[in-house]
């Protein structure tokens, strides 16, 4: 598993946590995040960077942090074959996988303590997708959407 981890700036001072976190674990992962933070950066180039890594087959998965996590969910879902979850908690992680086949993680760097937006991970990439045939049926008709466009 191959996972691309970006923050704004607003998003920064979370990010060195779970970037250690997925150290800890083995976890080979990809920073996306402007070097050195910028308070000028914006939210959607660190997101749809990430987004496109995902989309693009470079990374498995993805984590786009900023300061409530909304603005970056909003960017990557712009992406082509990106499902990205906003999570304020372990159950919204689960779910989120399992459910919905998310395959991008965000996080609000001002929202969430480091304990929480930890286990959030964790439950997050522990948890796979059921395939369950009503979750399937369901992003079947998320996928038809996005190939239909703004019509």
């Amino acid at each position: 598993m191959r996972i691309a981890v970006g923050a704004d700036h607003a998003g920064w001072d979370l990010k060195p946590a779970i970037v250690g976190w997925l150290k800890e674990k083995g976890i080979p992962h990809r920073d996306l995040s402007p070097h050195p933070p910028d308070p000028q950066d914006d939210y959607p180039d660190v997101a749809v960077a990430v987004a496109r890594s995902v989309a693009s087959g470079d990374s498995d998965l993805g984590i786009a942090i900023c300061g409530t996590g909304v603005g970056s969910c909003i960017a990557a879902n712009k992406v082509a074959g990106v499902r990205a979850a906003l999570c304020t908690d372990t159950v919204c992680a689960r779910c989120s996988r399992s459910h919905n086949d998310a395959n991008v993680l965000c996080l609000g760097g001002r929202i969430l303590g480091v304990a929480l937006a930890l286990g959030i991970v964790e439950a997050w990439l522990d948890t796979p997708f059921s395939g369950a045939p009503r979750h399937q049926r369901r992003l079947e008709k998320v996928a038809r959407l996005e190939s239909e466009g703004n019509r």
